[in-house]
């Protein structure tokens, strides 16, 4: 059995029962919208970010769930589906999980449209059912996605990007939208009590280890496949960069800055670049780190009793850093 079937076996009837759901929570009285949003909801992805929600919350709650519960995990959905919508328009993406993006098939005005059609049906369930707590999580999610997606544009013209603010950056950009999934399926069952703000931090560490895992990717993995570099071509610091350029002499730091921001699209001097990074111990710098994340995450776990939630929610933590892609 595949680990995210594994992860999802305790949770398999409120996954199938928010799928009926989340279709409902897009329908709209326009065919076209319809037919899009169809077409999203049919390439949807691993569906982690839901799974957190029912998970966090039956842990919480003695197995089980409320309505609450549904439409906190249909808003992270919607939220999410609106970034992936937008980001593919930004990034000029004509692809989305092997399929078509929404820019490709009917042009970057529609895709624009789209994803604020879904944001707003996501705030918008929020506030219909009285959900303001709820509404406050993913509000704030998206503010600080924004700042961090703006902070690392900022940045990367620069190239003068420290650990610090890495750390920063993907805590904003990806590190906040699985804490607020962690932060709702907590505030769905336990609203106004601790366990929000500790579950807010468990999936952000997660998020951290997980946005990690994703740098690792463009040096081939971790020990395996082959490098993409796609990072180093958009000009991006990611922390196996970071921590070489810290340590390297200033030959070295000037040689590298200077290939990331002139030879960028050099294929040679890309390939270049992560051999020195790995010889370096860039690689090996960044699995640590992702590794503490990772063993903060389990720690927060380790006041809660036993169950199959909570077996899960390790799981996932492990599959965060273990994933292949």
């Amino acid at each position: 059995m595949k680990i995210t079937e594994q992860i999802k076996q305790p949770i398999a009837y409120e996954m199938e029962l928010f799928e009926q759901k989340f279709r409902l929570s897009m329908a709209s009285k326009v065919a076209l919208l319809n037919r899009i949003t169809h077409y999203v909801v049919n390439r949807k992805g691993k569906q982690m970010r839901p799974m957190f929600v029912f998970l966090v919350a039956k842990m919480l709650n003695n197995g089980r769930v409320s309505e609450r519960t549904y439409r906190g995990a249909s808003v992270i959905e919607l939220i999410h589906t609106a970034t992936l919508v937008h980001d593919d328009v930004v990034d000029d993406s004509d692809r989305r999980r092997g399929f078509f993006s929404i820019n490709a098939l009917w042009k970057n005005k529609i895709a624009v449209l789209i994803g604020d059609y879904l944001l707003s049906k996501g705030l918008l369930l929020s506030i219909d059912n009285n959900d303001f707590d709820l509404l406050k999580i993913i509000s704030v999610a998206v503010r600080e996605m924004s700042e961090g997606e703006l902070l690392q544009i900022e940045k990367t013209r620069q190239l003068d990007i420290t650990e610090e603010v890495y750390y920063h950056i993907i805590r904003q950009k990806t590190a906040t939208l699985i804490a607020a999934c962690c932060s709702l399926g907590a505030a769905s069952v336990k609203p106004n009590t601790p366990q929000v703000e500790t579950m807010r931090k468990f999936g952000e560490l997660i998020g951290m280890a997980f946005q990690i895992k994703d740098d690792l990717f463009d040096y081939g993995g971790e020990k395996i496949g082959k490098p993409t570099g796609i990072d180093i071509k958009e000009q991006k610091m990611t922390l196996p960069l970071i921590h070489v350029l810290n340590i390297c002499n200033k030959k070295d730091k000037a040689w590298l800055i200077n290939s990331v921001k002139n030879y960028n699209k050099d294929k040679k001097r890309v390939k270049q670049v992560i051999t020195f990074v790995k010889e370096n111990g860039g690689l090996e710098y960044a699995i640590k780190k992702m590794k503490s994340f990772q063993e903060e995450a389990l720690l927060l776990l380790d006041s809660y009793p036993d169950s199959p939630y909570k077996a899960s929610l390790k799981l996932m933590v492990e599959y965060v850093i273990d994933r292949k892609k």
